[in-house]
Protein backbone atom coordinates (compact mmCIF):
# COMPACT_ATOMS: atom_id res chain seq x y z
CA UNK A 1 0.00 0.00 0.00
CA UNK A 2 1.36 3.35 -1.01
CA UNK A 3 1.50 6.03 2.07
CA UNK A 4 1.91 9.54 0.43
CA UNK A 5 5.09 11.37 1.48
CA UNK A 6 3.61 13.92 4.03
CA UNK A 7 1.92 11.58 6.03
CA UNK A 8 4.36 9.28 6.40
CA UNK A 9 6.60 12.11 7.37
CA UNK A 10 4.23 13.32 10.26
CA UNK A 11 4.20 10.40 10.93
CA UNK A 12 7.77 8.98 11.08
CA UNK A 13 9.40 12.17 12.12
CA UNK A 14 8.32 11.72 15.70
CA UNK A 15 9.13 8.29 16.22
CA UNK A 16 12.59 8.88 14.64
CA UNK A 17 12.70 11.62 17.42
CA UNK A 18 11.86 9.58 19.95
CA UNK A 19 14.20 7.03 18.90
CA UNK A 20 17.12 9.13 19.05
CA UNK A 21 16.50 10.27 22.49
CA UNK A 22 16.45 6.55 23.23
CA UNK A 23 19.57 6.10 21.39
CA UNK A 24 21.55 9.20 23.36
CA UNK A 25 20.12 7.93 26.87
CA UNK A 26 21.34 4.27 26.36
CA UNK A 27 25.05 5.11 24.74
CA UNK A 28 25.43 7.59 28.08
CA UNK A 29 28.12 6.04 30.77
CA UNK A 30 25.47 7.20 32.98
CA UNK A 31 22.33 5.80 34.27
CA UNK A 32 19.00 8.28 33.52
CA UNK A 33 16.60 8.82 35.78
CA UNK A 34 13.19 10.17 34.43
CA UNK A 35 9.65 10.41 36.06
CA UNK A 36 6.78 7.52 35.11
CA UNK A 37 4.82 11.24 33.87
CA UNK A 38 8.06 12.43 31.44
CA UNK A 39 8.33 8.89 30.03
CA UNK A 40 4.58 8.92 29.05
CA UNK A 41 4.66 12.39 27.71
CA UNK A 42 8.01 11.18 25.43
CA UNK A 43 5.57 8.39 24.12
CA UNK A 44 3.13 10.82 23.49
CA UNK A 45 5.27 12.62 21.77
CA UNK A 46 6.61 9.47 19.96
CA UNK A 47 2.99 8.44 19.06
CA UNK A 48 1.21 12.01 17.89
CA UNK A 49 2.20 11.62 14.39
CA UNK A 50 0.46 8.41 13.95
CA UNK A 51 -2.60 9.98 15.70
CA UNK A 52 -2.63 13.08 13.51
CA UNK A 53 -2.58 10.42 10.25
CA UNK A 54 -4.51 7.72 11.94
CA UNK A 55 -7.19 8.49 14.34
CA UNK A 56 -7.30 11.95 14.28
CA UNK A 57 -7.22 12.33 10.41
CA UNK A 58 -9.56 9.65 9.79
CA UNK A 59 -12.40 10.39 12.63
CA UNK A 60 -12.34 14.20 11.63
CA UNK A 61 -15.75 15.21 11.53
CA UNK A 62 -16.76 16.36 7.76
CA UNK A 63 -19.25 18.85 9.84
CA UNK A 64 -16.82 20.71 11.66
CA UNK A 65 -14.19 20.81 9.13
CA UNK A 66 -16.17 22.51 6.70
CA UNK A 67 -16.88 24.88 9.46
CA UNK A 68 -13.66 26.03 10.71
CA UNK A 69 -11.25 24.40 8.21
CA UNK A 70 -7.58 24.66 9.01
CA UNK A 71 -9.17 25.38 12.55
CA UNK A 72 -9.81 21.79 13.48
CA UNK A 73 -6.62 20.85 13.61
CA UNK A 74 -5.53 22.47 16.85
CA UNK A 75 -8.80 21.36 18.32
CA UNK A 76 -7.93 17.73 17.49
CA UNK A 77 -4.55 17.52 18.59
CA UNK A 78 -5.62 19.32 22.34
CA UNK A 79 -7.88 16.69 22.23
CA UNK A 80 -5.05 14.16 21.61
CA UNK A 81 -2.85 16.04 24.13
CA UNK A 82 -5.73 15.91 26.48
CA UNK A 83 -5.84 11.80 26.97
CA UNK A 84 -2.44 11.54 26.73
CA UNK A 85 -2.57 14.23 30.10
CA UNK A 86 -4.94 11.96 31.19
CA UNK A 87 -3.47 9.15 31.12
CA UNK A 88 -0.28 10.85 33.01
CA UNK A 89 -2.26 12.14 35.65
CA UNK A 90 -4.40 8.78 36.86
CA UNK A 91 -1.19 7.02 36.62
CA UNK A 92 0.75 5.71 39.73
CA UNK A 93 3.62 7.43 40.67
CA UNK A 94 6.41 5.83 38.96
CA UNK A 95 10.22 6.38 38.37
CA UNK A 96 12.23 5.06 35.27
CA UNK A 97 15.70 4.79 35.26
CA UNK A 98 17.44 3.89 31.80
CA UNK A 99 20.81 2.14 31.10
CA UNK A 100 20.70 0.19 34.25
CA UNK A 101 20.29 -3.53 35.17
CA UNK A 102 18.29 -4.07 37.90
CA UNK A 103 21.45 -5.89 40.15
CA UNK A 104 23.36 -2.32 39.52
CA UNK A 105 20.24 -0.07 40.67
CA UNK A 106 19.90 -2.43 44.31
CA UNK A 107 22.33 -1.27 45.19
CA UNK A 108 22.05 2.61 44.45
CA UNK A 109 18.64 2.44 45.60
CA UNK A 110 19.15 0.66 48.99
CA UNK A 111 21.74 3.30 49.80
CA UNK A 112 19.65 6.10 48.76
CA UNK A 113 16.68 4.78 50.47
CA UNK A 114 19.00 4.03 53.96
CA UNK A 115 19.81 7.85 53.92
CA UNK A 116 16.27 9.02 53.60
CA UNK A 117 14.27 6.41 55.78
CA UNK A 118 15.87 4.60 58.22
CA UNK A 119 13.24 2.59 58.43
CA UNK A 120 13.13 1.53 55.10
CA UNK A 121 12.87 -2.20 54.35
CA UNK A 122 13.21 -4.87 51.28
CA UNK A 123 11.20 -7.70 50.46
CA UNK A 124 12.57 -9.53 47.37
CA UNK A 125 12.32 -6.48 45.20
CA UNK A 126 9.95 -4.78 46.64
CA UNK A 127 11.03 -1.51 48.67
CA UNK A 128 9.07 -0.28 51.57
CA UNK A 129 9.91 3.38 53.31
CA UNK A 130 7.10 3.73 55.79
CA UNK A 131 8.35 7.68 56.84
CA UNK A 132 8.08 8.95 53.36
CA UNK A 133 4.65 7.17 52.66
CA UNK A 134 6.61 5.23 49.92
CA UNK A 135 5.90 1.36 48.64
CA UNK A 136 7.17 0.32 45.40
CA UNK A 137 8.80 -2.67 43.33
CA UNK A 138 11.62 -2.81 41.04
CA UNK A 139 10.24 -4.17 37.29
CA UNK A 140 13.17 -4.76 35.37
CA UNK A 141 13.28 -4.83 30.96
CA UNK A 142 16.30 -6.47 30.63
CA UNK A 143 16.56 -6.11 26.62
CA UNK A 144 16.60 -2.47 27.17
CA UNK A 145 18.54 -1.92 30.24
CA UNK A 146 15.85 -0.34 32.33
CA UNK A 147 14.27 -0.36 35.82
CA UNK A 148 10.83 1.02 36.67
CA UNK A 149 10.34 1.86 40.29
CA UNK A 150 6.62 1.31 39.92
CA UNK A 151 4.22 1.85 43.28
CA UNK A 152 2.78 -1.03 44.82
CA UNK A 153 -0.60 -0.64 46.48
CA UNK A 154 -3.10 2.63 46.42
CA UNK A 155 -1.73 4.71 49.01
CA UNK A 156 1.54 6.95 48.30
CA UNK A 157 2.87 9.72 49.46
CA UNK A 158 3.64 12.11 46.37
CA UNK A 159 6.07 14.06 48.14
CA UNK A 160 7.72 11.10 49.81
CA UNK A 161 7.79 10.10 45.88
CA UNK A 162 9.44 13.42 44.87
CA UNK A 163 11.97 13.43 47.87
CA UNK A 164 13.07 9.55 46.64
CA UNK A 165 13.18 11.06 42.77
CA UNK A 166 15.39 13.95 44.01
CA UNK A 167 17.72 11.76 46.47
CA UNK A 168 18.18 8.82 43.95
CA UNK A 169 19.18 11.20 40.93
CA UNK A 170 21.95 12.48 43.54
CA UNK A 171 23.33 9.19 44.24
CA UNK A 172 23.17 7.96 40.62
CA UNK A 173 25.19 10.77 39.81
CA UNK A 174 28.29 8.81 41.03
CA UNK A 175 27.48 5.82 39.09
CA UNK A 176 29.31 4.76 35.66
CA UNK A 177 28.20 2.32 33.87
CA UNK A 178 29.18 0.79 30.13
CA UNK A 179 26.84 2.09 27.54
CA UNK A 180 24.24 0.28 26.24
CA UNK A 181 25.31 -1.63 22.64
CA UNK A 182 21.44 -1.57 21.59
CA UNK A 183 21.57 2.46 21.56
CA UNK A 184 23.80 1.95 18.26
CA UNK A 185 20.46 -0.14 16.98
CA UNK A 186 18.11 2.39 18.15
CA UNK A 187 20.58 5.11 16.62
CA UNK A 188 20.38 3.51 13.69
CA UNK A 189 16.71 3.05 13.62
CA UNK A 190 16.25 6.39 13.95
CA UNK A 191 18.56 7.32 11.13
CA UNK A 192 16.73 4.74 8.50
CA UNK A 193 13.36 6.25 9.86
CA UNK A 194 14.30 10.44 9.07
CA UNK A 195 16.44 9.21 6.02
CA UNK A 196 13.06 7.54 4.23
CA UNK A 197 10.87 10.43 5.23
CA UNK A 198 13.71 12.84 3.81
CA UNK A 199 14.16 10.76 0.74
CA UNK A 200 10.19 9.92 0.29
CA UNK A 201 9.40 14.06 0.15
CA UNK A 202 12.19 14.69 -2.16
CA UNK A 203 11.54 11.89 -4.61
CA UNK A 204 7.06 12.46 -4.58
CA UNK A 205 7.29 16.71 -5.13
CA UNK A 206 3.43 16.30 -6.60
CA UNK A 207 2.50 13.89 -4.46
CA UNK A 208 3.76 16.16 -1.42
CA UNK A 209 1.85 19.11 -2.46
CA UNK A 210 -1.44 16.81 -3.11
CA UNK A 211 -1.30 15.45 0.50
CA UNK A 212 -0.55 19.09 1.89
CA UNK A 213 -4.01 20.20 0.01
CA UNK A 214 -5.90 17.18 0.37
CA UNK A 215 -4.65 17.44 4.71
CA UNK A 216 -5.25 21.28 4.90
CA UNK A 217 -7.71 22.00 2.46
CA UNK A 218 -10.07 24.48 3.63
Amino acid sequence: MHVDPFRLTIAVVPLAAYFLLLAMVNLRRRPFLTSGGSDLSALGVALSGLAFVGPLDLLRPEAATAEFGNYIWPVLLAFYWLWVLLVVLVARPRLVVYNVSAEELHSVLAEAAARLDPDSRWAGSSLSLPNLGVQLHLESFDLMRNVSLASSGPRQNLDGWRQLARELATTLKRVRVKPNPRGVGLLLVAVLLMAGSLTSLVSHPQELAYAVQEVFAF
